[in-house]
């Protein structure tokens, strides 16, 4: 074994007496023995990360409860946390999910075990914990800034504790809509979600019958604010617009932006109303396919089905709100009809099948907003490598 290594390396540049071990010298045998422990080791080390769970790092949500009291006083709010997020398997049986948060200057603040299930590799769990459930509410407090948090996993079964996300948010406060010389400390805490407007996710869903047989197009986008209407998105290659559908001169199959996959919303009425609501919503086009791979025709009732496997090449999806542009998202596709992934979601280890692209926010829908906050808050303190959001 050790001449095949050294053969497959080496034999263009020595002689071939040193493929022999007798004329090995000690040196270059320890040298050996060495760099084959190392390699055996990293193996090793990959085989066992490979059967660690990790966090899936865009579904780490953490918000902030707001209280009706801070120690017994009904005239002043108070704030504990909330987190939500999903954990890639395996997780053994025995493990115990939990969250430390800290605040700079004080130090440890409150700690709250999450319903935690075993699973296995190749499947997920997602918990939710924290808020008036798991802290009692004599730990609320008033301060606002940033506060640190950890989410960790027990064993006492098995033995060990160790870290699976450490994060850092921004807490920031409004007043409620109460009014009165009562309510003037009602403050509604809010952790400041900026970071994610200029972050999108394109990826792919099975068909409700042919599974991935024949799969959508999906993405999932960010928007701030309170919504009044519906996000309305169009789909563009080589400057035209595809993916379109008509029976009797009407469009079917519209696509669209109709489910919540997370909103990050204060508990209470604030004043001013909904500027401080984050939500990712879910949208697809249900008329663009990646390919089909069934039996059924691509010829419909309602015209052609679009196929990105027929279709590669450079995409764009505009977004309207009101029968405004505010949204702008470039993405391409390979000869197989796969999103081609721009390698952020990779290298970020994001923990999921989707990839991150970047999104254009135009227009002035989600009211100001810091701009500049993803190149330092996003995913809470774990901003991405690669990434840039356009102007």
């Amino acid at each position: 074994m050790i001449k095949k290594l050294i053969h497959a390396s080496a034999a263009r540049s020595l002689p071939l007496r040193v493929l022999t071990s007798q004329s090995w010298s000690l040196s270059q045998r320890v040298g050996i023995l060495i760099i084959l422990s190392l390699v055996l080791l990293f193996s090793a080390v990959s085989a066992v990360a490979q059967d660690q769970p990790t966090i899936a790092k865009d579904s780490v949500q953490v918000t902030a409860f707001t209280l009706s009291s801070y120690k017994g006083n009904f005239k002043i709010f108070s704030w504990v946390p909330r987190t939500q997020f999903r954990v890639n398997g395996p997780i053994p049986s025995g493990s115990q999910l939990y969250v430390e948060f800290t605040v700079p200057g004080t130090g440890a603040w409150v700690k709250f075990d999450c319903k935690t299930n075993e699973v296995q590799k190749g499947y997920w769990w997602e918990t939710e914990c924290g808020g008036r459930d798991g802290i009692p509410e004599n730990k609320g407090i008033t301060y606002t800034g940033p506060v640190n948090f950890t989410i960790k996993m027990r064993n006492e079964l098995m033995g060990g504790d160790v870290t699976l996300f450490t994060g850092k948010m921004k807490v920031a406060k409004v007043h409620s809509n109460e009014t009165g010389p009562d309510y003037v400390n009602h403050f509604v805490y809010y952790v400041d979600h900026d970071w994610n407007l200029p972050i999108g996710y394109m990826f792919l869903e099975p068909d409700d019958v042919a599974e991935w047989n024949k799969p959508k197009l999906a993405f999932a986008v960010w928007a701030r604010g309170e919504m009044n209407g519906s996000f309305e998105p169009h789909l563009f290659h080589g400057g035209k617009e595809v993916g379109k559908m008509f029976y009797n001169g009407e469009e079917v199959g519209k696509p669209s932006c109709g489910t919540d996959e997370i909103q990050n919303n204060p508990t209470h009425i604030t004043e001013p109303h909904g500027q401080f609501i984050w939500t990712r919503m879910k949208c697809d086009f249900s008329s663009v396919r990646a390919w089909n791979k069934t039996a059924d025709s691509n010829d419909t009732m309602f015209g052609r089905l679009y196929l990105l496997s027929e279709n590669p090449g450079d995409y764009e999806i505009k977004i309207l709100y009101k029968g405004h542009l505010v949204r702008s998202i470039k993405f391409a596709v390979d000869a197989d009809g796969k999103i081609t992934d721009n390698g952020i979601a990779t290298s970020n280890k994001l923990g999921n099948n989707r990839v991150i692209v970047p999104v254009q926010v135009l227009g002035d829908s989600d009211g100001q907003w810091n701009r500049a906050a993803w190149k330092t808050e996003a995913f809470y303190g774990n901003p991405l490598t690669g990434f840039t959001a356009p102007p």
